[in-house]
């Protein structure tokens, strides 16, 4: 691994580069805050992708990517006068430091529950007025439910047990099966909901990310009915004229595989 003299100096060259871009690139040039905006969303996925497929190289070069935007962001804010890249960092150590009082003062804590009950009353005497501020709005609805629920739970608003939760799920999905019996469009839509909300908690108390743990079910659903379609095709046939029973045999073969 480099030296922290070996990594202040790529950091730097990086923003030599960033700087050079910027005055000569018509691309670059061109390029604002609100342009960027969902090219940086897109790099964000592509990073959990790589993450998801523990692909260490591809999380390497991702990174980086998500780097050039930070450095990005920061060079236009110098243009205007509003921030550079040492006020980004400046400000990301200060709240560092006043949020974690265990490590840089006097403050004992027993775990990790006392260090994210410290962290969200830090935040509320910062001048937030709910614990629940800091939950993005754009955020996809499993992953915001997730994150809902984690902060409450930092200020004690939480279930005891894990059976308890597990006792909230069969409910909420004995309400969603009356009301798709009563066939009320409407409400099995909301009772839906709340099944998938006690799920997410539910897998919040057996330490799984629910949105992790969906993605990978997308990748293997992907993969096999790839897998699927190869068959079929060395085949010659089509998927939409194969019986469901012809379309298992090779299912269950990827699943094998």
């Amino acid at each position: 691994m480099n030296a922290r003299e070996n990594q202040l100096k790529a950091f730097d060259r990086l923003l030599t580069i960033m700087d050079e871009l910027r005055e000569q690139c018509p691309w670059d040039k061109k390029q604002t805050m609100e342009t960027l905006r969902h090219l940086t969303i897109e790099e964000t996925y592509e990073l959990g992708d790589a993450i998801l497929d523990k692909d260490l190289e591809e999380v390497k070069k991702e990174l980086g990517d998500v780097l050039l935007h930070i450095v990005f962001y920061a060079k236009i804010g110098s243009e205007t006068k509003d921030f550079d890249i040492a006020d980004v960092c400046n400000s990301i150590c200060d709240k560092l430091i006043h949020r974690h009082p265990h490590i840089y003062s006097d403050v004992v804590v027993e775990n990790e529950e006392d260090v994210k009950r410290n962290w969200e009353n830090l935040k509320l005497k910062e001048g937030k007025n709910s614990v629940l501020e800091g939950v993005p709005k754009s955020l996809p609805a499993l992953v915001k439910a997730n994150r809902i629920q984690d902060k409450v739970a930092g200020v004690g608003f939480d279930w005891e047990e894990r059976q308890q939760v597990w006792e909230k799920v069969e409910e909420e999905l004995k309400e969603f099966q009356d009301e798709v019996k009563a066939e009320n469009q409407e409400a099995m839509e909301s009772e839906f909901g709340d099944v998938l909300f006690s799920m997410i908690n539910y897998a919040r108390f057996l330490n799984i990310n629910p949105e992790n743990a969906l993605e990978r079910t997308n990748k293997k659903f992907i993969k096999r009915f790839q897998y699927l379609e190869e068959k079929a095709k060395s085949l010659n046939k089509n998927l939409k004229d194969m019986t469901l029973e012809e379309m298992d045999v090779f299912w269950e073969e990827a699943k094998k595989m």
